[in-house]
């Protein structure tokens, strides 16, 4: 596993958990870190590296890539000497892919690009001219004729279509999520156990939409709290803050910070709300119906129109506040059954199990 550092977000916690479910499955697994940055507990057996660049020369930007796919084989083949060659490279996160696709020692046909995110939404939405087609161009060339693993059908169709890429091969396969220690983590003590709130687990970033999530909760009439669970840099925290006091729902609004282990708080929550404008996968939502908690979530480009069907998509809105606000106020006086529910797509034995036959690809 290769990915640009361990901050907390959802796709470092897949590495880890995946990591962690092939190592309890008999298998040698190694991370490779390319910034010390980590905001998780690293799994009992991981072989975990991190590479550091310690190049501070002026110029240092214009050959990173090259100069950090250096680093990173030299870290490989150290690896491979000691425990052979690797069977499988999985390559996390765009930053990391650039890099990784620079690669002079990696077996091309035993790597693999992870794609977590919706790229168009990422990096096409704010460009415009020649830094537009400049993007598609660049993103194109790492990706184009590589084997491919897209955590959602969209986030590989979007690939696909807004960048002309044509993989050697591609492979959809969810995220994983042990159910057993969510579960065990869920049931440990809350300070809002007996309360009513609804809750947002998420960094603080645009694609979140936190301004969308605290317009739609001002209109919907609810007067049970509200949870956010995340962390962000000071300016877009403090735009935040700002918002909740122009809306005037401060009293209502509770800024928790980063926690390790959100699962007691969404497993006590009535509702865990998303707002996002695009969620490559949307592992809050699978971690929240683990919990037994009803979900809202936007109809974003991504996985939650894969994950919330049935009487689930009920909880589905459209883009709009007053929509989120609407299905806010529906779900939360009527919402789905979510003790029942089949899961079994998103359980750490399968996903492992479609990891392994990359191995050996058809």
């Amino acid at each position: 596993m290769i990915i640009d550092g361990l901050p907390g977000g959802g796709a470092e916690k897949v590495v880890l958990t995946l990591s962690k479910g092939l190592i309890e499955r008999g298998h040698r697994v190694s991370l490779f870190s390319l910034r010390t940055v980590c905001d998780y507990s690293i799994p009992e057996g991981l072989d975990y590296q991190v590479i550091k660049d310690r190049c501070k020369k002026p110029w240092r930007k214009l050959t990173e890539l090259n100069r950090r796919a250096a680093g990173l084989d030299r870290a490989i083949s150290e690896a491979e000497k000691t425990g052979g060659a690797f069977d499988l490279v999985v390559s996390h996160l765009h930053k990391t892919d650039r890099i990784v696709s620079r690669s002079r020692v990696l077996d091309a046909d035993k790597t693999w690009f992870c794609l977590h995110g919706v790229f168009s939404a990422s990096y096409l939405g704010h460009r415009k001219g020649f830094s537009r087609w400049l993007k598609k161009r660049k993103t194109r060339c790492v990706y184009q004729n590589r084997n491919l693993i897209g955590v959602s059908q969209y986030v590989m169709d979007d690939l696909k279509s807004a960048f002309l890429v044509r993989p050697k091969r591609e492979r959809v396969i969810s995220n994983p999520f042990d159910f057993d220690v969510i579960e065990q983590l869920s049931l440990q003590p809350c300070s809002m156990e007996g309360k009513e709130y609804l809750i947002h687990v998420g960094r603080f970033h645009q694609t979140k939409r936190h301004d969308r999530l605290l317009r739609a909760y001002a209109q919907s009439g609810l007067s049970a709290p509200l949870l956010l669970i995340g962390q962000g840099n000071p300016e877009i925290t403090a735009k935040i803050k700002g918002l909740v006091t122009e809306l005037g729902i401060e009293d209502r609004v509770i800024f928790k910070g980063f926690m390790d282990n959100p699962y007691p708080y969404i497993r006590q929550a009535k509702i865990l709300v998303v707002s996002s404008d695009s969620e490559g996968f949307g592992n809050v939502l699978v971690e929240a119906l683990i919990c037994h908690s009803p979900v809202v979530s936007t109809r974003c480009p991504g996985g939650p129109i894969s994950i919330l069907t049935g009487d689930l998509a009920r909880g589905l809105a459209d883009m709009s506040e007053a929509s989120l606000a609407a299905t806010l106020r529906e779900v939360w006086f009527n919402p789905p059954a979510v003790n029942a529910l089949d899961l079994q797509a998103y359980t750490i034995e399968t996903v492992c199990q479609q990891y392994l036959d990359l191995i050996n690809p058809d």
